[in-house]
């Protein structure tokens, strides 16, 4: 990468992800210079005096990546007009002393480049799943971490609360604590919420956020009456990762989605989750199913689709449909060639994608 500036003390190290502080009196003073500038030469010649600022420690100052800065400072540079540079320079002020974000994340749009980590594509791919702190990938059919940290950066704000009702290992309520996001859990399965519990108190609180996990039901869960008696009076998100049929069996029990006699019990039982949990939701707050589809009796079945149709009949509007690689379970990497020579046979496909839904409440 070119170099930013004369190396030195102050900026060895730095890379393109290193956040730079400066001096914002000076800076803007600068700036403000090169606005007053009178043609496109002496305007360039300006900027050098803003490419030579160093790192300040005063109290008041402007953090940018450092990438990101030597970037637009080459933006301006490279114009062609005194306009155009002019136009980038007014943009950078803006991202100074300006903070806009929308009604549900805390994404300030001024300084919308900043997020480059952020995908807003709705193809995922993901290489592997985050196994860092109390991140696990032992639990049968769990989907990873990426998934709900995306999400809930995108649609929710700080000191918000998500809601899964599929609780299983807990990868979005260890998130909520990562990112400042209140959460609650409901599981059928006593001896998984006790462990899931568990699992998120051992997880580092930062932001000293609420985690609160339940045992129950959600198929036939009052989640009203369950958030009453936390004081939560609704919630800003719910992440819903049930699961896919009788593709995995994860309980015993009858009343478990993965224990239904047939698709169409299946997809009933699902939607009775998404009509509970729209009755908590706030209006105009976002709500994602992840899921995926099976194959059964040499036929593809749209699970995806399927649900996806029932929730468009509740309060809903669809905003996406992202597809998202399918991890390989260890099962299917053992039966790769076993695989393809049935997709071959069979004249199917086998599964690489899995679906993630984006509703909007009404």
């Amino acid at each position: 990468m070119e170099a930013l500036v004369t190396p030195s003390v102050e900026l060895v190290g730095l890379n393109v992800d290193s956040p730079l502080s400066l001096p914002k009196g000076r800076l803007l003073q600068l700036l403000q210079g090169c606005m007053d500038s009178q043609t496109i030469e002496e305007l360039r010649t300006r900027l050098l005096l803003v490419k030579e600022l160093r790192p300040a420690r005063s109290a008041e100052v402007v953090t940018v990546r450092f990438g990101l800065w030597h970037d637009q400072l080459r933006q301006i540079r490279e114009s062609k007009s005194l306009d155009r540079a002019r136009h980038y320079i007014k943009r950078m002020l803006k991202s100074f002393d300006e903070v806009k974000t929308p009604s549900f994340s805390d994404i300030n749009l001024c300084r919308w480049q900043e997020y480059d980590d952020l995908w807003t594509d709705s193809l995922w791919q993901i290489d592997r799943r985050d196994r860092s702190g109390q991140h696990s990938g032992h639990y049968w059919g769990n989907f990873v971490p990426q998934i709900p940290h995306q999400l809930m950066r995108r649609f929710t704000k700080a000191g918000d609360w998500v809601l899964d009702p599929f609780l299983g290992s807990g990868t979005t309520l260890i998130e909520a604590r990562r990112l400042g996001r209140n959460a609650f859990g409901l599981e059928l399965q006593e001896s998984v919420a006790q462990e899931t519990w568990a699992r998120v108190q051992r997880e580092d609180n930062p932001h000293k956020v609420q985690s609160v996990v339940r045992q129950g039901d959600s198929v036939s869960a009052d989640f009203r009456g369950l958030l009453d008696q936390h004081g939560i009076p609704s919630v800003q998100m719910a992440i819903l990762h049930p699961p896919y049929h009788d593709i995995i069996r994860f309980s015993d029990r009858p009343e478990c989605l993965s224990n239904q006699g047939d698709v169409n019990a299946f997809v009933e039982g699902f939607t009775r989750v998404a009509a509970g949990v729209s009755k908590v939701l706030q209006k105009k707050r976002y709500m994602a199913v992840v899921i995926g589809d099976k194959y059964a009796g040499s036929e593809w079945v749209p699970l995806g689709f399927l649900t996806m149709q029932r929730i468009l009949e509740l309060d809903f509007q669809l905003k996406s449909i992202v597809v998202k690689n399918f991890e390989e379970t260890l099962g299917k990497r053992a039966q790769r060639e076993l695989w393809r020579y049935r997709a071959l046979a069979g004249g199917f496909y086998v599964f690489k994608h899995e679906y993630v839904f984006l509703f909007q409440k009404k």
